[in-house]
């Protein structure tokens, strides 16, 4: 697979140029992004109140930085594995996901008296970090190796 990468190299351009900027919009997420919950989890969170936070900006934010992910994901698992169905179903898998992880944040967050912290960090660490890319690449992979 990667002589065939090395072959093109448009498409490993194309991949890398994603990448980079997934790491960008990681790197200036505090500038870019509305997140009260970036410094939140970044302190001693377990004995705190929940910060305030403006649900509406919040989930805009959060939209935003998931689609920005999401299609730097999809340019990623086109061009690496060359398929285009491949990419349609992961742009189902990835707004199937962006649903049931949203309706369960601000579930807990609204209907919660006291959330579960944990939970929601990591609920949100999945909205806000490219993490399905990590799961699925070895998951297509695999299932490209085993045909």
């Amino acid at each position: 697979m990667l002589r065939k990468l090395l072959q093109n190299k448009k498409r490993l351009f194309l991949i890398v140029f994603a990448l980079l900027g997934l790491i960008l919009v990681r790197a200036f997420e505090n500038e870019l992004f509305y997140d009260p919950f970036l410094t939140f989890f970044k302190s001693d969170y377990q004995n705190k109140p929940l910060p305030n936070y403006d649900s509406f900006l919040l989930f805009g934010n959060l939209l935003l930085r998931y689609f920005l992910n999401t299609f730097l994901s999809l340019v990623i698992i086109r061009f690496l594995f060359n398929d285009k169905k491949l990419m349609i179903f992961s742009s189902y898998l990835f707004l199937l996901f962006f649903i049931v992880l949203i309706l369960v944040f601000f579930g807990l967050l609204h209907f919660s008296e006291r959330p579960d912290y944990l939970m929601l960090f990591y609920i949100r660490r999945f909205l806000i970090q490219p993490l399905f890319l990590v799961l699925f690449i070895p998951a297509f992979y695999y299932q490209q190796i085993s045909r």
